[in-house]
């Protein structure tokens, strides 16, 4: 458990997380010395791609079935990985639809439950937003194109992640995340999931490819100028914190990988 509200306190200090991907047992100890967490989305883990026995997929499907879809999309075969998907769905007995969603809530649930408190979220591209009311605990607050003040700065929160060719969960149309990032106005620090469009940002090395970010996010911290703008989303960029402006842009890590959060203080 974290400490007393952190309006109360000073100096502040608040933990940030992103792309937890089921790492409950880290995520338990993440507020440890920390007023308060924050966590930038991507709950869920559908696939470990350094151990595909790892996530929902294997878990229904196996390690080597997880190995094929992984081996197409990482070859850009996104069609034939639908069609391998499609056809395991199939193959149980039970609605899909039923199937994953139970898989997806046993997650949320143990993701939930080891969360500290107080705690401020908004959601990733790979999470299912209509299932977090239900494994929302007390003093876990989600915010999406919403601000909130912790400590005496303010926080804006835009959640979510631009349409891609992997047709990830949470996934929306460019001008709907405009519209959450004009609603969060000017803050003090601009939470995001993905992170501005720079492109040194959004090259992964690992993965060898560019993921998409947000023109939205970089004209709002162009013009507005907070003092922080936080984000994930990409695992193991090639540059993970750069400068626009007077604006520190960090990318707070992978958190499966890391099992560590970053620290912001004042």
């Amino acid at each position: 458990m974290l400490g007393k509200a952190a309006v109360t306190m000073s100096p502040m200090r608040i933990h940030v997380v992103s792309d937890v991907h089921g790492r409950a047992d880290a995520l338990a100890r993440a507020g440890d010395g920390a007023d308060a967490l924050i966590c930038l989305g991507d709950l869920l883990l559908f696939i470990d791609y350094a151990d595909h026995s790892q996530g929902i997929f294997p878990g229904l499907f196996g390690a080597d079935k997880a190995s094929e879809y992984v081996e197409l999309r990482a070859a850009g075969r996104f069609e034939e990985a639908r069609q391998l998907s499609a056809g395991l769905w199939a193959s149980l007995d039970g609605d899909p639809r039923d199937l994953m969603e139970a898989a997806v809530r046993r997650q949320y649930e143990q993701i939930f439950s080891a969360m500290p408190t107080p705690a401020y979220l908004t959601y990733g591209n790979v999470d299912m937003p209509r299932l977090w009311a239900d494994h929302l605990r007390p003093g876990q607050r989600v915010l999406d194109g919403e601000v909130v003040e912790i400590g005496g700065l303010t926080f804006g929160f835009v959640g979510g992640g631009l349409r891609t060719r992997y047709r990830t969960p949470y996934e929306i149309d460019d001008e709907e995340y405009a519209r959450k990032v004009e609603a969060v106005g000017e803050v003090d620090v601009l939470c995001c999931h993905i992170p501005p469009a720079i492109p040194d940002l959004l090259y992964d090395v690992v993965a060898r490819r560019f993921e998409r970010g947000s023109e939205a996010t970089l004209e709002a911290i162009r013009r507005t100028q907070p003092r922080f703008a936080l984000f994930g989303h990409v695992h193991q960029p090639l540059v993970g914190r750069t400068r626009v402006g007077r604006t520190e842009c960090v990318n707070v890590g992978h958190f499966r990988g890391r099992g560590t959060p970053f620290a912001l203080e004042w």
